[in-house]
């Protein structure tokens, strides 16, 4: 980058674009080198170079200089995402743990469960999260319908539905 670092980072808004349009390439290369799935390194990309312009002002004048201080912001990026990646792995992996020894989640007390859970698969996709909603999360019927965006009274219609449903089904 040539120009003067007097100059207001608004006022060279095309010469940023232009040079983050030659860095692009090269620090994609640098994300799929480094992270697996290759699919994540587009958003590394894209996080980087957001990062970049909004710090266009701290780009260093000199090429070089300019290009160093780019990969510096990719290898924050980076590392920020593996910070990440592990605290979501850490948390799965407690989560996981926590719902195999819980018995009901892990293992259906008995036919009757898998005919319920099969039932109200069947229901339409809002009555089904109404009466999810209700019964395995323990929202009354006004707690639901501000859930799912909707009226008291339509909710409250379209549960006793979906159980009459229910019954119906399940004999």
């Amino acid at each position: 980058m040539t120009a003067d670092q007097t100059i207001p980072a608004a006022d060279r808004a095309d010469e940023i674009e232009d040079w983050l349009g030659v860095m692009a390439p090269m620090l994609l290369a640098y994300f799929l080198r480094r992270v697996t799935p290759p699919d994540e390194a587009a958003d590394l990309l894209a996080e980087a170079l957001l990062v970049l312009w909004r710090r266009a002002e701290a780009i260093p004048a000199e090429d070089r200089a300019a290009r160093m201080w780019a990969y510096g912001v990719a290898r924050n990026v980076l590392r920020g995402h593996r910070r990440t990646s592990r605290r979501r792995s850490a948390l799965t992996e407690r989560l996981r743990a926590e719902l195999a020894s819980t018995e009901e989640v892990a293992h259906p007390a008995d036919d009757r469960v898998l005919d319920l859970r099969s039932a109200i698969e069947r229901l339409k996709p809002i009555d089904r999260e109404i009466v999810r909603l209700v019964h395995w999360d323990g929202l009354s019927l006004v707690e639901a319908a501000e859930v799912v965006g909707m009226r008291e009274g339509t909710v409250r219609s379209r549960y006793h539905r979906a159980r009459s449903v229910l019954r119906g089904q399940l004999g």
